[in-house]
C-alpha cells in the first residue's frame, strides 16, 4: 500500500535562512502516478541516524509542470527538515509516495474568485493553488494574506511579488509580519481585522466562490469564525492544518481497557492481530509489520485513512474527515482507539 517511487532531486533552492523548495524529476514512466491537483501533499522517505523516517510536504508547483516542488522548513526538532536544509545535494535520490490529499483546487469552465489565508509554511499548499486559479482561467481571481514574523522569513516572498506583478489585475497579496513593521506590509498577525481588511474593505464587491485556510490551529479558527460571522457558508470553507510534520501528536490514554482483535485488509491481503484498546490502531498495526500507509502520524493528513467495516473506533484528534465522512465509517488510523472487542479496518475502501 506504501507505494513509493525513487525520485532524483533536480534543484535545490533557499527560500529564507530555514527553508529550502525541493524540486523532483519526474521520469516520463511516472508522469501518470505523479500527476496531481493543486494543494495536495506528497510523503519522503528517508533513513536518518539508521531510523526510517517519513514526512509530508505539500506540493507548490502548478499541477501543469513536468516536475514536482515542495516547500521545506527547518524546524528545532531536526529530523529530514534538518538534513533537507543542511545536507541534501542536486542529484540525490529519495523514496516518494504518489501524490495525495484533499484540500484541492480543481479548475472549472466557469470562472472562480478565491481566496487564501496562510501563515508560515502553511503556504506551500496555497502556492500551487495560486497557479493553478490564475493559470486555468483568465477571469479567475486570487486574494492573498499571507502572515509571518518578516519579508526576510517570508517564504516565496519575491515568487509571490511577482507573480503579483504578472497578475496585477487578478492576483492581490496582502502581507502582514508580526514582529517587524515594513514598507507594503500589514502589522500583526493574522486575525478578525485582517480578514475584514481584505474581504471587506479592499475587495468587498468580490463574491467569494471558495475559501482556503493554511496555518496553525489558532489561525484557522478565527479565520474561519469571522468568515461564517459574515455569513461565509461553511461548505466552501476549505482548510489544512499545517502543524509541522516533524511533530507527532501523542493522544492521551483513553480511559478503558482490554484488548480488541483486529483485522486489517490491506492490499487485498488480511491480516490479524491482538491490540490494546488504550493503543493506536496505526502504531499496533506497523508493531506487526504490516506496511499500512502513513506519513505525519498527528492526524494532519489523510494517508492513513481506513474505513471500518466492523465494530467501532474513535479518534483523539480529527482535521480532515468530515462529519459525513465518518458516519461512512471512514477513520485516521493514526488517531483511532478501538472501543469494541473485535474491529475490522480496510484500507483498500477508500
Amino acid at each position: 500500500m506504501s507505494n513509493f517511487h525513487v525520485l532524483t532531486v533536480q534543484g535545490i533552492k533557499s527560500l529564507t535562512p530555514t527553508s529550502v523548495a525541493i524540486t523532483f524529476t519526474i521520469p516520463k514512466e511516472l508522469k501518470q502516478t505523479f500527476a496531481f491537483d493543486a494543494g495536495q501533499y506528497i510523503t519522503i522517505k528517508k533513513e536518518i541516524k539508521g531510523k526510517e523516517v517519513r514526512r509530508a510536504y505539500s506540493i507548490c508547483s502548478s499541477p501543469k509542470r513536468d516536475y514536482i516542488t515542495v516547500g521545506v522548513k527547518r524546524t528545532h526538532k531536526g529530523g529530514f527538515s534538518d538534513y533537507a536544509n543542511t545536507k541534501l545535494k542536486i542529484g540525490d535520490q529519495l523514496e516518494v509516495m504518489p501524490p495525495e490529499g484533499r484540500f484541492t483546487f480543481k479548475p472549472t469552465s466557469a470562472p472562480k474568485n478565491v481566496a487564501a489565508f496562510a501563515a508560515g509554511s502553511g503556504i506551500t499548499p496555497i502556492m500551487s493553488i495560486i497557479k493553478e486559479v490564475l493559470t486555468s482561467n483568465p477571469h479567475n481571481k486570487l486574494v492573498l494574506v499571507y502572515g509571518n514574523k518578516s519579508n526576510t522569513e517570508t517564504m516565496f516572498y519575491k515568487d509571490l511579488v511577482k507573480l503579483q506583478l504578472e497578475y496585477a489585475t487578478r492576483f492581490f497579496v496582502y502581507f502582514t509580519n508580526s514582529k517587524v513593521q515594513e514598507e507594503g506590509s500589514l502589522f500583526g498577525r493574522i486575525d478578525t481585522s485582517s480578514v475584514n481588511y481584505a474581504l471587506k474593505n479592499k475587495h468587498k464587491n468580490i463574491r467569494f466562490d471558495a475559501y482556503y485556510l493554511c496555518g496553525p490551529e489558532e489561525m484557522i479558527q478565527v479565520v474561519s469564525d469571522t468568515l461564517q460571522e459574515n455569513g461565509v457558508a461553511k461548505d466552501i470553507i476549505h482548510f489544512e492544518l499545517f502543524t509541522t510534520t516533524e511533530t507527532i501528536a501523542k493522544a492521551t490514554p483513553a480511559a478503558t481497557g482490554g484488548k480488541t482483535q483486529v483485522t486489517i485488509i490491506l492490499d487485498e491481503e488480511e491480516f490479524t492481530l491482538t491490540m490494546g484498546k488504550n493503543d493506536v490502531v496505526l502504531d499496533s498495526v506497523l508493531k506487526e509489520n504490516i506496511d499500512a500507509p502513513y506519513s505525519c502520524q498527528g492526524g494532519v493528513c489523510s494517508s492513513c485513512v481506513a474505513r471500518i467495516t466492523e465494530g467501532k473506533a474513535e479518534m483523539v484528534k480529527n482535521q480532515i474527515l468530515t462529519d459525513g465522512e465518518i458516519e461512512e465509517g471512514l477513520i485516521l488510523t493514526c488517531q483511532a482507539r478501538p472501543l469494541t472487542p473485535t474491529l475490522k479496518i480496510d484500507y483498500d475502501d477508500v
